[in-house]
């Protein structure tokens, strides 16, 4: 997918996590995370945006993630909204 513009998706509640995408300057994927877990679940967390990047074939942005205790199925969400709606993705995702 092509990055068009900057966005973002999630909240600051508990049980949430807020993802920011912007476009970067290298040709890969810079994670900046906190979070009240990062030395138990950090890695996983990065991994997981990480890997939902590469699915959707998006390179050279920067992410901003606030987690919150967000379990996996809520920051694959917000990963994906975010993802498409920086490439202005409109119709509906079924997966």
């Amino acid at each position: 997918m092509e990055f068009v513009k900057a966005a973002s998706a999630g909240t600051m509640d508990s049980c949430d996590i807020s993802i920011r995408l912007e476009k970067g300057t290298a040709n890969k994927n810079v994670i900046y995370l906190t979070s009240a877990v990062q030395k138990q679940f950090g890695e996983h967390i990065e991994r997981l945006i990480e890997d939902l990047l590469n699915e959707h074939g998006v390179t050279g942005v920067i992410v901003n993630a606030v987690d919150k205790g967000a379990l996996d199925c809520t920051i694959s969400a917000r990963t994906i909204c975010a993802i498409r709606r920086a490439c202005k993705v409109e119709e509906a995702h079924n997966g």
